[in-house]
């Protein structure tokens, strides 16, 4: 029976004669022409088609199967194109299978199917290789010899004898075929190189997969070094490791890793640690046991048990409880600073009363030098607490709070457990300073770490990256400084108790200078207190025309100073006529400190036109804002100059807009503003000064420039003002007044709603002051300008006043009166008018 088949096209072959032969279908095995290839048979259809190839001339023909897992395969299921081959050997064996050995011939390619009933017998058609240029042949010849030299070299699987043979044979097909049998190549690729006839497209076939298994071959080279250097490192590591245990064993040092566990888990007996502390740190000393004292992860373990152990748990400092004897402490190291002293004291009243009381967390505010954290220090000392400092002016990085992760290489806990581990106690006094100062990075937020540390409701467990334990910091009592608030984060300050050092007075500045500062400095420069006398004088000068500061600082300075002239003069003088007191006066002591640096106490000669007292906060304290209004023909422009910020531009805008509202009442022109420039200009053009409360200066210089009325120069003011005239609070008032003092100003004009807050001044400096609380800016103007009782603003106060009374105010719309209120404290970099 004839079975028709596909024929397959193969590359330019020319027919052959045809023969009629018995197939034998392989499973995983391609056979190439004058290949030798040992076959174990076991399908009954195979086993037959061998047989009935012995009875013959031993010729058959040699197809791989497309799928190897068919046994019983069909037509479809072989490859058309195989090797004639012959068998040589036909060995029965034991267990029925059949070994035979065949070597292949020539390629041939199935015409038709015979038979497929006891073996398959097929028609099979003889491939002849076509002749090629034999320049290109000779060049993929040398090319492939040259590739399979190397493919040998990387081997090393292949007889040097063997490799010789293919090198030495010249004939192209044979050359190829030979090659294929020594490489390992997929079943897929075999078959195709198999099918190409022409020995020329084999040869670059076989070009291509050879350099591809040799780059792979290279691949799994490199790698196999790579892991033998590594296992020849770990080894080398090992066997070192041996050898120094044997050495130390020699040399009776073995027992020193022993005996470091040891005192490791008798330091965890006595110390008192958390039950989570306890049980991470006896798991940590179990893996030390079991590692390799060399190796690097024991020292980041022990460096790891050392700070666990290391850190103060339970151990905490008795506080003094004794009010009388802090209030005395806290009074000799601090003159004024009546609200923080008296906050430490109810404090401590509190902690006699309630034994578990946890640490409050304060903020002190205030301008630098005023002695924030002296006073942190001497909290510390009136509660017989350890004291710790930790600056975080420039930290950036949250890891520098919560520290780094272990992970990491050269990780430590971050700065409050470090701090906690030198002052070794659970409880101390903690100054966080310059917490306005912290910036913010691509590696985190410090400030808001810093949240979990001051809130009282968290900071019992507190979690430090490093230690990845609990830790609880609410006994500790923090005490944070700042120069402003503006750069704190709104949460961060929702977590402190603000209080405000705003600056101390002359009188303050003067005791502190005797009690303090002058024993200081004469102690530092060698000098006794019975070679140098400092009057009171001297140091008035000192502070009024050598200083502008809120603090002390600057006036340290220059007493510090005085006393290294001093040293010098008493140097001189002892070697020549021996010891002599020196005094410092107020007169002799340019004679030290040269031209005085500042104008104090000078008030104008005389009452100016346009040139009002002003009142500003800075971050130094009080100044006196002299405001100067000009007038001058013109088109109506208002022109601002002093560097003033949007706030203070539209405070001015708004003055014009109230005066021109009352300029009837005034005696002037409706349209005075169309022919007139009005030139606004405030000193000291090279700071920055915004702010609101600068209205009624305004309001006051303007008036006094159009109506040609001088003002009072021994008047200073300060208020918001609207555009219906009423005067609004400001902020600041305790330096402004401040500055007003220095100034030797006897009048001060301030908000009514502001009266409250004169509590907070010392009654010796109110005693020196006129304070006028106004409510309406006519108020203002009756007392600034100079009187003149032809004017309608000059006549007698109890008659309505010119502008809105509060009932015709009540008629207004509320939208237009509703921004009745204090004024926002914005902080500026400059002054704050």
């Amino acid at each position: 029976m004839l079975f028709a088949s596909n024929k397959s096209r193969s590359q330019g072959p020319s027919g052959g004669p045809r023969l009629q032969l018995p197939l034998l279908p392989l499973r995983d095995v391609v056979v190439f022409p004058h290949m030798v290839v040992p076959l174990f048979v076991g399908r009954e259809k195979s086993i037959k088609a061998l047989e009935h190839a012995m009875t013959l001339d031993k010729s058959i023909f040699l197809c791989t199967q497309k799928e190897a897992k068919v046994d019983e395969p069909s037509e479809p299921d072989i490859h058309t194109i195989g090797t004639i081959g012959t068998v040589l050997q036909l060995l029965r064996l034991p267990d029925g299978t059949v070994k035979a050995l065949v070597e292949g011939r020539g390629r041939g390619r199935i015409d038709y199917f015979i038979s497929t009933q006891d073996f398959f017998y097929v028609e099979v058609e003889t491939l002849i290789e076509p002749e090629e240029d034999s320049h290109e042949t000779e060049a993929l010849v040398r090319s492939l010899n040259s590739t399979f030299e190397n493919f040998a070299k990387i081997n090393k699987k292949i007889p040097q004898d063997i490799i010789s043979s293919v090198i030495n044979n010249r004939n192209p097909s044979q050359l190829c075929d030979s090659m294929i049998t020594h490489l390992n190549l997929k079943l897929e690729d075999r078959q195709n190189l198999l099918s190409i006839i022409s020995p020329t497209a084999r040869m670059e076939a076989l070009y291509e997969l050879m350099r591809g298994e040799i780059e792979v071959m290279q691949i799994e080279q490199r790698i196999k070094n790579r892991v033998k250097k590594q296992m020849e490192k770990t080894q080398k590591e090992y066997y070192l490791n041996e050898q120094m245990r044997a050495i130390q064993k020699e040399m009776g040092d073995s027992d020193d890793i022993k005996n470091e566990i040891n005192e490791l888990e008798e330091k965890v007996k006595k110390k008192r640690l958390s039950k989570e502390a306890s049980e991470r740190v006896r798991h940590e000393i179990k893996k030390l046991k079991m590692m390799s004292p060399m190796s690097a992860e024991a020292t980041v373990v022990r460096n790891y048990i050392d700070w666990i152990l290391a850190l103060p748990w339970y151990e905490k400092t008795r506080s003094n409880l004794d009010m009388d004897k802090a209030e005395q402490i806290l009074n000799d190291d601090h003159y004024g600073l009546e609200k923080p002293k008296e906050r430490i004291l109810e404090y401590l009243a509190v902690q006699s009363l309630v034994k578990n009381n946890k640490g409050p967390i304060l903020c002190l505010v205030g301008p630098p030098g005023v002695g924030k954290t002296s006073l942190a220090r001497s909290v510390a000392r009136a509660l017989s607490r350890n004291f710790i400092r930790l600056s975080l002016g420039g930290v950036r990085d949250e890891a520098e709070i919560r520290g780094h992760r272990r992970t990491y290489i050269g990780a430590m806990p971050g700065k409050i457990i470090q701090s906690l581990r030198k002052a070794k106690t659970s409880n101390p006094v903690f100054c966080l300073d310059e917490v306005d100062k912290m910036s913010t990075d691509f590696r985190g937020d410090p400030s808001a770490a810093l949240l979990e540390v001051l809130d009282p409701e968290q900071n019992c467990r507190f979690g430090d990256h490093y230690l990845d334990l609990d830790y609880d910091l609410s006994e500790i009592m923090f005490i944070t400084t700042a120069n402003s608030l503006h750069t704190i984060p709104g949460p961060l300050q929702d977590r402190m108790e603000i209080i405000r050092i705003p600056g101390y007075t002359e009188d303050e500045k003067l005791n502190i200078a005797k009690n303090f500062l002058v024993k200081k400095q004469v102690l530092a420069n060698g000098l006794s207190q019975d070679k140098v006398d400092f009057s009171d004088n001297a140091i008035l000068t000192t502070i009024r025309r050598y200083t502008s500061e809120a603090g002390v600082r600057n006036l340290e300075r220059e007493i510090a100073s005085v006393c290294r002239k001093l040293a010098r003069e008493i140097v001189r003088t002892n070697d020549q006529n021996g010891p002599a007191k020196l005094k410092v006066t107020g007169k002799n002591i340019s004679q030290y400190l040269g031209i005085p640096k500042y104008r104090f106490g000078v008030a104008e000669e005389t009452d100016e036109i346009g040139l009002v007292n002003g009142l500003a906060w800075t971050e130094a304290g009080g100044e006196i804002l002299t405001t100067e209004v000009l007038v001058m023909p013109g088109k109506g422009n208002l022109i601002l100059t002093g560097k003033l910020g949007e706030v203070m531009q539209e405070s001015a805008r708004a003055a014009m807009s109230y005066v021109r509202s009352i300029s009837g009442k005034l005696g002037l022109d409706p349209n005075f503003y169309r022919k007139l420039d009005i030139h606004i200009h405030i000193p000291e053009g090279a700071i920055p000064k915004d702010g609101p409360s600068a209205g009624i200066t305004l309001v006051t210089g303007l008036v006094s420039a159009l109506t040609k009325r001088k003002v009072r120069r021994d008047v200073s003011m300060t208020g918001e003002v609207t555009l219906r005239g009423r005067v609004l609070p400001i902020g600041g008032l305790k330096e402004k007044v401040m500055a007003a003092h220095r100034g030797e100003l006897k009048t001060l004009i301030i908000p009514q709603d502001n009266e409250k807050d004169l509590k907070d001044i010392p009654e010796r400096i109110l005693k020196t002051f006129t304070i006028l609380p106004v409510k309406m800016v006519d108020e203002v103007l009756k007392v600034a300008l100079v009187i003149d009782p032809d004017n309608p603003l000059f006549k007698d106060s109890k008659n309505e006043p010119p502008l809105a009374s509060e009932e015709e105010e009540k008629k207004l719309p509320t939208s237009i009166i509703k921004n009745d209120h204090a004024a926002s404290d914005s902080e500026p970099l400059g002054h704050n008018a």
